[in-house]
């Protein structure tokens, strides 16, 4: 075992700490978009320990799947901050009034 082939079993420890940290925040995360963004995490860890599988073994036989994972966490990350904007500019009810920089007393 080489230098790099015991860098790249560390790195897929590490990933996998990182991929069940993203599982814990899935499970247990307060919010939906906190889900949402260890969802984006998980693809990520899962796509870059695949790249390391692929390294340690010297092969590019699931680059495909990395590809479409990338595509897909891209997609669903520009589609969820898009309804997140648009989600919270519904909401609001009013435009809070705008105060001059110098105060209300020097209109």
């Amino acid at each position: 075992m080489d230098v790099l082939e015991l860098a790249g079993w560390i790195s897929l420890v590490f990933l996998t700490f990182g991929a069940l940290g993203s599982l814990y925040r899935i499970v247990f995360g307060p919010a939906l978009l906190d889900r949402a963004i260890a969802v984006d995490v998980l693809l990520i860890t899962l796509s870059s320990g695949i790249a390391v599988w692929m390294a340690i073994h010297e092969s590019t036989d699931h680059i495909l799947i990395i590809v479409v994972a990338s595509l897909i966490g891209f997609i669903s990350s520009a589609t969820l901050a898009r309804f997140t904007v648009e989600g919270a500019q519904a909401n609001q009810t009013e435009p809070e009034p705008r105060q001059s920089p110098l105060g209300d007393e020097h209109r």
